[in-house]
Parts: C-alpha cells; sequence; structure tokens
C-alpha cells in the first residue's frame, strides 16, 4: 500500500498540529472561553494575523514557487471583502429597519428594500439599491461570488497577460495597474460600494445578536485557522509532485520548459487564477474581524507589502510565508499600536507609529541583499542543510533550482 499524503510529507502534518495547539491554547486564554488571559481584541488579532498567513501562502504560490511578482493580489482579498461584506450590512440594515417599524403597518417588500438602500446609501446622496447588490440578501450567493468575482477577474486578466507572453518587470507592473484602476473605481460613490465611506458595521453578525464579540471573535478565529489549513495543505499538494516541478521549472528557466512542450501559459494561468481565489476567502474572513472595508485596503502599497512579508520569511517555503506574514503582522501591531515606547535621542524623539514603514522597507532591503532565504533560512541553518555544490550561479531562488551551467549544457 502506497503512504498517503500525509505520511510522504510530515512537515504537513507538523505544521496543521503546531496551528491546532495554537488555536486551542488562545481559546482556552481567551475571555469567552477560557482564562480571560488573552483580550478578544487580541484574539481578534490574532484570528486577522491568520488570514494574512493564508493570503502569503497565495502570494509564495505566484511569486516564490511560479516566479510572477504579482503586485496585484491584494486587490483579490479586498473583494472578497467586499462580497462578504455587502451581504453583512444588507442583512443587518434589514434587522435595524424591520425592528425600528415595529408595531406599525408591515412593509411591502418594495418599501422594505427603499428603506434599506436608504439607509446603506444615504451616505453617498442616493437611496436606490445597486445593481450589483442584487444578491446581498442571499448569503449562498455572496459566499459564491467571493470565489467567482475575483476567481473570474483573476481568469480574464491572466489570460491576456499570459497568452500575450508578458513577463518579468511587465507583468508586475500590469497587475499593480489593475489594482490601482479597482482602487479608483471603487473610490467612486457611483461605484454602488459606497465610495471612499466603504462598508462598516461587518463586526456586528446577523441573526447572532445576543452573541458578545468575545465569543465571536474566538469563532472566527477557528474559522481563519481552520482556512489556513486547509490551505496550507492545498498548497503543498500543489508543488508537490510533477505540477509543482514543472512551476518550478517555470520559475527557472521558462524557455526550457516550454521547449519541453509544456503550456507554460495554462500553468500560469491556473495557479494565477486559484491564488486569486485563495487570497479572496482569505479577505472575506479578514473584513468582519475588522468591521470596516474601503478601497484604501485595496490600494497597490498593500500588495507590495504582501510581498515583502513572503520575502522576510522567506520565499519558496510555504512556511516561511506563514511566518513572514505573522511576524510582520504581529511586530506591526506592537509598533503601530502605541506600545512600543518612543526612543529619545536627544535631538530627535522616534516615534515608531511614524517611523515603522521606513523600519519594514529597510527590513526588506536587508534581507535582500544579505538573507535571501528570509526567516525560513535560520530553519535549515539549524538543521545544517546547505544547498547542492554545482557550479554557475544558480537561476531560480531554492536551493534545488536549475544552475547557469546545467541550463548551457
Amino acid at each position: 500500500m502506497k503512504p498517503g499524503f500525509l505520511a510522504k510529507n510530515p512537515s504537513v502534518l507538523s505544521f496543521l498540529l503546531v496551528l491546532a495547539i495554537f488555536t486551542l491554547a488562545v481559546t482556552l486564554m481567551s475571555e469567552a472561553y477560557g482564562a480571560g488571559l488573552v483580550s478578544t481584541s487580541m484574539v481578534k488579532t490574532l484570528g486577522k494575523t491568520l488570514t494574512l498567513c493564508l493570503i502569503a501562502i497565495a502570494m509564495d504560490l505566484i511569486w516564490g514557487y511560479t516566479g510572477i511578482l504579482s503586485l496585484g493580489h491584494f486587490a483579490f482579498f479586498g473583494l472578497g471583502g467586499y462580497m462578504v461584506g455587502m451581504w453583512l450590512m444588507y442583512a443587518r440594515t434589514r434587522e435595524i429597519v424591520v425592528s425600528s417599524a415595529a408595531g406599525a403597518l408591515p412593509m411591502t417588500p418594495q418599501e422594505l428594500q427603499d428603506a434599506i438602500a436608504t439607509q446603506i446609501f444615504g451616505v453617498v446622496g442616493t437611496s436606490e439599491l445597486p445593481a450589483v447588490w442584487a444578491f446581498a440578501g442571499s448569503l449562498p450567493a455572496q459566499l459564491a461570488l467571493v470565489v467567482l468575482v475575483p476567481g473570474v477577474l483573476a481568469f480574464v486578466f491572466g489570460w491576456f497577460a499570459f497568452k500575450s507572453r508578458v513577463t518579468g518587470v511587465y507583468l508586475s507592473i500590469l497587475t499593480q495597474a489593475m489594482t490601482l484602476a479597482l482602487s479608483l473605481y471603487l473610490f467612486q460613490n457611483d461605484s454602488g460600494l459606497r465610495g471612499n465611506n466603504g462598508l462598516s458595521g461587518l463586526q456586528n453578525i446577523p441573526g447572532l445578536d445576543g452573541v458578545g464579540q468575545d465569543a465571536l471573535s474566538v469563532w472566527f478565529l477557528w474559522a481563519s485557522a481552520l482556512a489556513l489549513g486547509l490551505g496550507y495543505l492545498l498548497a503543498h499538494f500543489v508543488v508537490s509532485g510533477k505540477f509543482g516541478s514543472v512551476i518550478r521549472g517555470i520559475r527557472d528557466d521558462e524557455a526550457r520548459v516550454r521547449f519541453l512542450g509544456y503550456s507554460v501559459e495554462n500553468y500560469k494561468l491556473f495557479v494565477f487564477t486559484l491564488t486569486a481565489i485563495i487570497a479572496a476567502i482569505a479577505g472575506a474572513l479578514y473584513y468582519p474581524q475588522a468591521g470596516i472595508i474601503n478601497p484604501a485596503e485595496i490600494a497597490p502599497i498593500a500588495s507590495i507589502y504582501l510581498a515583502v512579508w513572503v520575502a522576510i520569511g522567506g520565499r519558496g517555503r510555504l512556511y516561511g510565508a506563514v511566518i513572514g506574514a505573522a511576524f510582520v503582522s504581529l511586530v506591526s501591531t506592537w509598533f503601530t499600536g502605541g506600545r512600543a515606547p518612543d526612543l529619545p535621542l536627544g535631538f530627535y524623539t522616534i516615534k515608531w507609529v511614524d517611523w515603522w514603514s521606513v523600519l519594514l522597507g529597510l527590513s526588506f532591503v536587508l534581507v535582500t541583499l544579505f538573507a535571501p532565504k528570509g526567516i525560513a533560512g535560520i530553519a535549515d541553518w539549524l538543521q545544517g542543510l546547505r544547498p547542492p555544490r554545482r557550479g554557475g550561479a544558480p537561476l531560480g531562488p531554492g536551493d534545488g533550482s536549475l544552475q547557469e551551467k546545467e541550463a548551457l549544457e
């Protein structure tokens, strides 16, 4: 009998075990189900961090393994948040409207919809429900759109980009342009998504008024941990076997892979679309915990930060992407939340809230120059792992990537 996938990949089982222990520990220390040692706000921070780890895995798949530096994946993350946010805001507003009309004559369906539209879109000067909200009253439909909208956008964009054989920095610029265009469109009030106001109050889950935020935060932590575990399992399955070898080959020497008869464009398109869907699912779990989403969340700088997380953690290693996202997210919370004490220098006082972005950018530069394997490289060093000694410069970031002399033979 052949060993199963987990038996052949014990590192995956180890990751899932660590994730389960972490989730259980936070639950037992939470205010809702444990000793109260971890505050509700901290539980939310940890839950959001897990979703950021999930999108980091998606970024590592497309960049670290396939060699496509996408600067637009946070757009898919935001779209997933918008899709689930529309249902949350619509259903919550409906509850408020129905509650406020209690005791009066029953409202007709049209009157109810008009009242909901006025409540939601009065802030942007309209009282009509846009066409994009046609399915906002249906949770199953909106959950389907979490997958379909980013997936279709990624597929169409990828089809034109990859079939045109756009590669390298030009492809990165195209993905960034797509993100900027989407962000600027959503800033407009007539986009149907409340413009700069975004969607708010997403932390209030319809039908769960009797459940406090302390319990909801733990529930979302569980959902985020489950999504991260399944995402890690799926990503590891993708990079294993023949498919994983092909996308690594595309990363290291695309021309050779194409010469061998593989449809490089189809492989790229599949990975690009799959990672967009993973990013959207992460966003659908993140924003109900954050409570609000607006177009600024989709700005190109967010996707650049995502690339920085993966680079710091160690691209080309799934656990490295998780480590990088978790590390930067938690350290960022500490610095920008005012918990890091100011550093007086006599002539100037460093306020970490203002200097965190500079520190993050400097870390990225230092890691790129002196530690290209990122934090994950520490694990290799502890295990005494060294890359194989082969002639020529490496053509890819991985230890087993094609070497220059081999490519010329």
